[in-house]
């Protein structure tokens, strides 16, 4: 039997556990993967450009589970009130090959990105980080915010969107969280004395919605918009003088704020995130760099995810089983007979 967990499901699951303490145990199972990097089979993520968007698939494996997500990127899918991004994930058994579980991926994409931005940050901002600021007030938004109130103990919130309805928006589901909430008139403004800075933009094209010269000694930058060729937020010069940490270089070369370097990226990063979360390296290494994530997104993310909410919905019994594949069969060799009704399937 495989289980199904749908959208009702995981806002179930996030219900009975708690919203922190989701973040929270994500972040344990991130750290334990993340630490385990080179058990992993790992690859850049599978993408085919399609008239209006692009459709990927993130697959990972080591020795216990398989785990892919299919996401899309849409960017025209608002005007037709759709999102511009949807996912689904399944989680297998490696021994067998049978799949072991299928569930959405869109607000699990939602949650393991800002999880993931929040860990990264909690190795890389100051340990006396307590104001964020955030740039975009779109579908991450609100994620990034909780997350890092949940493993930073985040209280100021500076904000600023160019769309004065997707500010008002973020206020409306902030408000009562306890956080200090302060809108911002533009960018600059926003990210002046904040400890962490985070850019979740959609800008289009190569933007610089950061500006290096208007960045202070000590500050951490998350930057989690970029995330495909040709779409960066940063000016260059930022990466030129920060302390630069990617997920992934190979997919963060092509995807991440580092491809406006070229040849030389590799020069200017580093490390990547499993060696800070593991003690290879050290995070942050004193109170006067300015760091930076760039967050693209990768596949063990998502298998951090899955493998946390095969656990979740078998101890609190969320989700349905169903015969998508076939269990057990007294003929493993009739595979006809399924068809034809004598295959002789063996009940549990």
């Amino acid at each position: 039997m495989m289980l199904l967990l749908d959208i009702p499901d995981i806002c179930a699951m996030v219900s009975q556990v708690g919203l922190k303490n989701f973040y929270s145990r994500l972040a344990e199972y991130l750290t334990e993967d993340f630490s385990k990097w080179e058990q992993f089979q790992k690859s850049p993520r599978h993408g085919v450009t399609v008239p209006n968007g692009i459709i990927e698939l993130m697959p990972i494996a080591n020795d216990t589970y398989y785990t892919y997500k299919y996401v899309n990127g849409h960017p025209n899918n608002p005007q037709h009130n759709k999102l511009n991004v949807v996912g689904v994930g399944m989680l297998a058994d490696v021994e067998t090959g049978y799949p072991l579980m299928l569930t959405e991926m869109t607000l699990l994409t939602g949650l393991r990105t800002a999880a993931t931005s929040a860990l990264a940050s909690r190795h890389l901002a100051r340990k006396d980080s307590k104001s964020l600021a955030i740039i975009g007030c779109g579908a991450q938004s609100e994620f990034q915010v909780l997350a890092h109130h949940a493993l930073l103990d985040i209280t100021e919130v500076r904000y600023y969107d160019l769309e004065p309805a997707a500010m008002q928006r973020f206020t409306k589901h902030l408000h009562n969280t306890g956080l200090q909430l302060k809108p911002m008139p533009d960018t600059r403004t926003a990210i002046a004395q904040a400890d962490i800075i985070i850019t979740a933009t959609a800008a289009k094209g190569k933007q610089h919605v950061l500006q290096n010269a208007w960045l202070e000694a000590g500050q951490h930058i998350s930057a989690i918009g970029g995330d495909s060729p040709g779409k960066t937020e940063l000016d260059p010069e930022i990466l030129k003088h920060a302390t630069v940490v990617v997920e992934f270089f190979p997919q963060t070369l092509h995807e991440g704020e580092i491809q406006n370097l070229g040849a030389q990226a590799k020069d200017f990063v580093y490390a990547e995130l499993w060696e800070i979360v593991s003690g290879n390296k050290p995070g942050r290494r004193n109170d006067q760099e300015i760091t930076l994530f760039d967050g693209v997104g990768f596949a063990l993310e998502d298998f951090s995810t899955l493998r946390l909410c095969y656990q979740l919905a078998q101890e609190l019994h969320i989700g349905k089983s169903t015969n998508m594949i076939p269990d057990k069969i007294a003929d493993c060799k009739n595979l006809f007979g399924l068809l034809a009704g004598d295959a002789g399937c063996v009940k549990n």
